[in-house]
């Protein structure tokens, strides 16, 4: 009789964990946004020895659909799935049909191509199930999004996770592994070496406090990241393991927000195997990144500013990577400086240091920046924003692994966005901007070279609706 009740309990628990969801409710959310740009000068460079380089102007329109859908199993159980769709110039050139490893159809915010982007790209899959024991997250999602939006690349490519988080009341702890990348053998990746991977390892921990004066949260994440990508890559053969201890706060006292966010990375940039570079030195991480953040509100007025330091590569230590880390993609300060969003739709916009040095095409990093703003909502339709912002780089890098540039300043830019709310889900952005560049972009000067560089300004205009 036992055996018979064995039986059909396990028969049970089989169906019990087979049987397909008798009923799904199904959640969509998105964004879709058309947009026109004006950008006057498309390089810095205006005269001297190398500039003749083209810099015309460039204006275009171009778009992008994102819809997020949850299959909702029950209350504590869903997968979550989100798309990229149409995101492209209007008119414009399709880009080619590579894959990751080719440069001009990779897409650096996103798991699929360029192409396919054009088309349509998955993102992000994962199943969210939240137990007894606490939540559980497990597939491609947003990669780095903790603290402040400082150092965040929620937009950057997604990757497979699996991630843990916990609340004990005012206290909450997260874990998570990330694969960064895989380069095991496969039917598509013929590598013929085990362990060439690069992962990410995450546990951190969050208290939340709220009083009659003052609320906010405060927590800290540790990472741990091992590179073995060029473990076996010949003759420079080499192992990256880095720590990174990423503290940040969030409060808020009255009218006044401030948020701030710290990041220290050591470790090793380039480990090497003795055996296969018995005279390669090792290069030692010593990286530092600082944002600190204030806005306040008062009546129809808002201030706010913002600073941000991200050390910069030494070139007067070799066994070091002093600028080993970026601000992430998701913060977009500017119009024009350090703006990812143009990066991604216009490319690089160079100065005399070439692709390597001084250009504007990539997350911030070697920099010290300073901003200021100040707003005003004359009505609950209207938001209207000011900025002025200033930037110089904390080291002055090399050019042609010889000469160090003879200026730091990236320049002085002025932007003024003015935002419409149409209805609840439809808005409109009009916004200019003006850079004053500076002598950064003149690379390693010299008075035979006769370099000048040129102002810019960007005007760009945005129709969203979000649904």
């Amino acid at each position: 009789m036992k055996k018979f009740w064995l039986v059909l309990l396990s028969l049970g628990l089989i169906m019990a964990f087979s049987v397909s969801a008798l009923a799904v409710d199904v959640k969509v959310s998105g964004e879709y946004y058309a947009a026109g740009m004006y950008l006057n000068k498309t390089s810095i460079m205006s005269e001297g020895w190398g500039s003749d380089y083209d810099s015309p102007s460039t204006a275009f329109y171009f778009q992008r659909l994102r819809v997020g859908t949850d299959f909702i199993v029950s209350p504590c159980l869903k997968l979550v799935t989100r798309f990229d769709a149409m995101e492209r110039i209007w008119g414009g050139q399709r880009s080619g049909y590579g894959g990751k490893d080719d440069d001009d159809d990779y897409d650096p915010r996103s798991a699929g191509t360029r192409a396919e982007n054009e088309n349509i790209a998955f993102d992000l899959v994962y199943i969210d199930y939240t137990a007894p024991v606490g939540q559980f997250r497990v597939g491609y999602q947003k990669e780095s999004t903790w603290g402040t939006i400082f150092g965040n690349n929620g937009e950057a490519t997604p990757t497979g996770q699996i991630r843990y988080d916990r609340t004990f009341g005012a206290f909450s702890v997260v874990a998570m592994i990330a694969k960064m990348t895989d380069y095991s053998y496969s039917a598509v990746n013929y590598e013929d070496q085990t362990d060439i991977d690069s992962d990410s390892y995450r546990v951190g921990g969050v208290y939340n406090f709220k009083n009659d004066k003052i609320a906010g949260s405060a927590g800290v994440l540790l990472i741990y990241g091992r590179d073995a990508t060029n473990k076996y890559d010949g003759s420079s053969s080499y192992l990256a393991r880095a720590y990174t201890v990423n503290p940040y706060f969030k409060t808020a006292i009255g009218p006044v927000a401030l948020q701030g966010e710290a990041f220290y990375t050591f470790g090793d940039s380039k480990y090497y195997d003795n055996e296969l570079n018995p005279d390669s030195p090792d290069k030692k991480i010593d990286a530092w990144r600082i944002f600190l953040d204030a806005a306040a509100k008062f009546g129809m007025v808002n201030v706010g500013g913002s600073f941000a330091w991200l050390s910069g590569d030494d070139p007067g230590t070799e066994d070091k990577a002093e600028g080993y880390s970026t601000a992430g993609v998701d913060w977009n300060p500017c119009l024009i400086m350090f703006n990812n969003n143009l990066n991604y739709w216009v490319g690089p916009i160079e100065g005399f240091g070439g692709v390597d040095a001084s250009v504007i095409d990539r997350p911030m990093s070697n920099a010290w920046f300073f901003q200021g703003r100040v707003g005003v909502n004359p009505t609950p339709q209207w938001d209207i924003l000011l900025s002025l912002s200033y930037a110089q780089a904390d080291k002055s890098p090399l050019s042609n692994g010889s000469k160090t540039f003879t200026g730091k300043t990236y320049g002085t830019e002025i932007d003024l966005t003015a935002t419409y709310k149409i209805t609840n889900n439809l808005s409109y952005m009009l916004g200019a901007g003006y850079l004053f560049a500076g002598d950064y972009f003149k690379g390693c000067d010299d008075p035979k070279n006769q370099f000048k560089i040129n102002d810019d300004f960007i005007l760009i205009n945005k129709l969203t609706l979000t649904f």
